[in-house]
């Protein structure tokens, strides 16, 4: 599958895969001045510089990159980001702060900032029913298998 991708400004990184078996590409930093630091009482909108054609039918999840929480306490603002197939404005990252008690995280232009992947959707209708069809489980929730 090919993505199209619109830059924006002319230092936007085209994604890439970090590895062969990468699930995600990496998505950096493109924005004006010289860095931003996020932190727990003031969440940083970073700009990618960079606009998507997700095909139809699809999806583009946008995910923290792992090395953000576990060095910085760092993650998306909205936990995960959802790209219709049908927006093409500029991909934003909001990246939040859960603690002073991390190492800083000062952002800069070309930095590693998220990670997406594209995957099919598929559209629903709905119907209303009077009953849904009954399991083992049924209305049970959290915790009805146990805790271990």
């Amino acid at each position: 599958m090919n993505l199209k991708i619109k830059k924006l400004r002319p230092d936007a990184a085209t994604p890439e895969y970090a590895t062969p078996g990468a699930a995600c590409f990496d998505i950096r930093a493109a924005f004006d001045g010289l860095s931003k630091q996020p932190n727990p009482s003031e969440p940083a909108t970073i700009g990618t510089g960079l606009a998507f054609e997700v095909p139809a039918d699809h999806v583009m999840l946008v995910f923290s990159r792992s090395g953000h929480g576990f060095n910085n306490s760092a993650r998306l603002a909205n936990c995960v980001g959802v790209i219709d197939s049908d927006y093409r404005g500029e991909l934003l990252v909001k990246i939040a702060r859960d603690s002073w008690k991390t190492a800083p995280l000062t952002i800069r232009n070309g930095d590693r900032i998220a990670q997406a992947m594209i995957i099919p959707v598929q559209q629903v209708s709905f119907a209303e029913v009077d009953e849904l069809s009954t399991t083992e489980r049924g209305a049970a929730g959290f915790g009805s298998t146990g805790v271990l």
